[in-house]
């Protein structure tokens, strides 16, 4: 949700007018990397191409980690293109769900299905990460909110602005910043539509890391590297651990450690890692996913 333009009344929005792009959203790959990029300039403003783009990429994604598959991605990495991520939403599909029939149906029905993108993103069984170089607003940053590890530049401010035109953030950003940063800072980001830059969020534990402005989007991408260069099934043991920890308690988690992590014991991976780290000692071994 773009901040409105000035002496507009706020009927509009800044960079309403976004010029579109035969490809806003687009998957590249950078070796083990998936490299998810939102390129629809000059502010990245989400409407449907983007929305629909985004619903694709997640799906390609799916395909592209699944285990098995000889070209497999090992981490995923979401970053865009130009001076910011996203100035927000173009608010015009709104306008239309609003003042057209059934909005009340409408507006369940899209939040449904940009809720199960999140989910999806989330989901994946490889390591996600977010780059954000810049100003990364409402749908951006509930996209971020779904990776696992998000990174920031030292420029970046997020914020969850829906209050402008009346909504509630409705793509799993709220339940994700208290998963992160708790319920009262959660409350507080959505409540007052401010932005907040990337050294309060790194605070709060929403950021996980700020990295300087220059050559960020190059360390952006080593980092994903490096993740996508680890034991991958380890990883997915990890992610799943963590989730059901945090959605059905420690204990939910220690039940199924076991049966989680003991097929670990039968993957080319960690019996490459245990010779390695036998023979030449530790920090000398290579995965290859399997």
């Amino acid at each position: 949700m773009a901040i409105p333009a000035a002496g507009d009344g706020g009927g509009r929005v800044a960079g309403m007018t976004d010029a579109g792009s035969a490809a806003p959203v687009r998957i590249e790959r950078d070796g083990d990397v998936a490299v998810v990029v939102l390129d629809k300039p000059p502010l990245n403003l989400f409407d449907e191409s983007v929305f629909a783009g985004f619903e694709a990429a997640v799906a390609e994604l799916v395909a592209l980690t699944e285990p098995g598959r000889p070209d497999r991605a090992r981490a995923v990495l979401l970053e865009a293109r130009g001076k910011v991520v996203s100035g927000g939403v173009d608010v015009t599909a709104f306008r239309a769900i609003a003042e057209g029939p059934d909005p009340e149906q409408r507006g369940t029905a899209l939040w449904a299905r940009l809720l199960r993108v999140s989910q999806t993103l989330e989901d994946l069984p490889v390591p996600t990460v977010f780059a954000a170089h810049g100003l990364t607003l409402t749908a951006a940053f509930e996209f971020a909110l779904a990776c696992d590890v998000l990174l920031a530049a030292e420029r970046a401010s997020f914020g969850l602005v829906e209050i402008v035109v009346g909504l509630t953030p409705s793509m799993g950003g709220p339940q994700r910043l208290a998963e992160r940063a708790g319920p009262a800072r959660a409350k507080e980001l959505v409540f007052t539509g401010e932005r907040y830059p990337a050294a309060v969020l790194e605070r709060w534990d929403v950021v996980n890391r700020v990295l300087p402005d220059e050559g960020f989007a190059e360390a952006a991408r080593a980092y994903a590297h490096r993740v996508a260069a680890g034991p991958t099934l380890a990883h997915a043991a990890t992610k799943r651990l963590v989730t059901t920890a945090v959605r059905h308690g420690v204990r939910a988690a220690d039940e199924i450690t076991p049966q989680v992590s003991g097929p670990l014991f039968g993957t080319a991976d960690l019996r490459g890692a245990v010779a390695s780290f036998l023979d030449e000692g530790p920090g000398q071994a290579t995965y290859r996913g399997r």
